[in-house]
């Protein structure tokens, strides 16, 4: 049996520690704040404090299927402790599971009565799910619903004597328009929907073309550059350009998903990603992200900024686009890339990603879910995502996986890492971000992967965030949402 003095001791000190983690959470530094919380609970994990705190740590870097376990622990070891609830709620919320964190935020306001944050977070939360029940119910069935794109003339839209702005003459979109394009998005004005519906309506065809998974060629002596999570930081993505020079067949760019959420300038990012496209088929190619979905999109600000800058029916057109991206890319049969990473189960080949229907929204499991949500683990075998959707995978997963379709690399993006990029699997594995200074706040290096052919050795090149407009992150996230980060 523990002595008391023995108790106090361990208290005193896991209390220590939780101060050191407050500083570390204070500074960013979310996952040296984790590693410290648990050192406290390993001491005393009979206190709730230490458990929602965690849970908040996990939270900051989106690790919401961790936080909603710790917030779940906090609130088994203290019934009471209304914060318990406020995390895991908070969880729920950017999960986007609004059912689920009504009923926590239900707690807290039953915990704390008087509290007028916690009546202020309920009725956001009752909002939420009131719109969503009415979003349901108005919804048209898959097999009745039409093509917004079909509904879009753009040529008959006429534009203003007034506006001056870029300009696509006729059909083609040239490096020009692209250039012109770019210096107006540097400052903040708008390009006319009308050039607009042209970009995003030409990039649609052109993606429902392609198969799930898309074969890239890279000629002997050529060279062919990977990029990461953008995610709305448009000022970034023009020092990626700045640094490796633009798009081209001679400069050629694969995106890695997650161009837009998060960040404030996400039309701009994807407009002008759209535009290379159009510009240069064979000049960039693009991945589907977790975040170019509708529930996503809903919640972390894309749907918001596109309503704002531009129209509801960008909104739905831009849904209908995204599920037009391809899934995953294999680079001369050798380099395989995908946003999130590897399956729950091992014999999955290239035919079978081939093979996936991806034209609709992510489903919650499967294939597809796990080639945009999945992370690798540091150990062997298979875990629950920290996430709450997709799953870990170890080092024997992903050599299995090579070794069985006959890859030598697997390069994903999806996690924010301090140097930009991480390499992990005994070298197998490389994790690439293009975000610098993720959120404003990360204090992250941004990285992209150079390939040269034919040896494909990845030559990694990292930077810094650049200034940008004073434009706060989430700026057109849902305002529930803004009031729980």
């Amino acid at each position: 049996m523990v002595m008391p003095s023995m108790e106090i001791e361990n208290s005193s000190q896991a209390e220590e520690i939780k101060l050191q983690a407050n500083e570390a959470f204070k500074a960013h530094k979310y996952s040296q704040a984790i590693d410290l919380y648990t050192r406290a609970i390993e001491l005393h994990s009979q206190n709730a404090v230490y458990w929602a705190n965690r849970a908040f740590a996990h939270t900051k870097l989106e690790e919401y299927g961790s936080a909603i376990q710790d917030a779940s622990k906090a609130i088994e070891v203290d019934l009471k402790y209304s914060k318990g609830y406020y995390r895991r709620g908070a969880a729920y919320l950017a999960m986007g599971k609004f059912k689920e964190a009504l009923k926590d935020f239900q707690q807290v306001k039953k915990i704390c009565p008087n509290d007028p944050d916690a009546t202020k977070k309920l009725k956001e939360c009752e909002k939420a799910v009131m719109k969503l029940k009415f979003e349901e119910a108005i919804a048209v069935p898959n097999s009745e619903r039409r093509s917004v794109a079909d509904s879009i003339d753009f040529r008959s839209i006429d534009v203003e004597p007034q506006y001056s702005g870029a300009r696509i003459e006729g059909d083609v979109v040239t490096l020009d328009f692209v250039k012109r394009m770019l210096d107006d998005f540097k400052n903040q004005k708008c390009l006319h929907k009308r050039y607009a519906f042209q970009i995003v309506l030409q990039t649609r065809e052109m993606l429902r073309a392609l198969p799930s998974l898309v074969d890239i060629n890279v000629p002997n002596n050529s060279h062919f550059t990977v990029c990461g999570d953008v995610h709305g930081q448009f000022y970034d993505l023009l020092n990626i350009f700045d640094l490796n020079g633009l798009p081209s067949e001679e400069n050629p760019y694969l995106f890695n998903g997650d161009f837009v959420d998060r960040g404030s300038f996400s039309l701009e990012v994807i407009l002008t990603l759209f535009a290379f496209k159009c510009m240069s088929p064979s000049a960039i190619y693009l991945s589907r992200g977790n975040h170019e979905s509708k529930s996503m999109n809903k919640i972390y600000g894309f749907e918001g900024e596109v309503r704002s800058k531009l129209s509801e029916t960008f909104v739905e057109l831009f849904a209908e686009v995204f599920c037009c991206l391809p899934l995953a890319h294999v680079i001369n049969e050798k380099i395989f890339v995908v946003h999130g990473g590897l399956f729950s189960v091992d014999g999955v080949k290239l035919s079978d990603i081939r093979a996936i229907d991806r034209f609709c929204e992510p489903p919650e499991e499967g294939l597809m879910c796990e080639l945009l949500w999945s992370d690798p683990q540091p150990y062997p075998g298979r875990g629950p995502s920290k996430r709450g959707v997709g799953l870990s995978f170890g080092v024997d997963v992903t050599k299995r996986f090579l070794q069985e379709n006959n890859l030598d690399l697997v390069v994903r993006s999806h996690e924010v890492k301090d140097e930009g990029y991480e390499i992990e699997h005994d070298g197998k594995l490389i994790t690439v971000f293009s975000a610098p200074n993720y959120c404003d706040q990360m204090g992250n290096k941004g990285a992209f992967i150079r390939f040269e052919a034919p040896d494909l050795k990845p030559n990694i090149v990292t930077f810094s965030a650049v200034p940008h407009p004073d434009v706060k992150p989430m700026a057109y996230a849902n305002n529930f949402l803004r009031m729980f980060s």
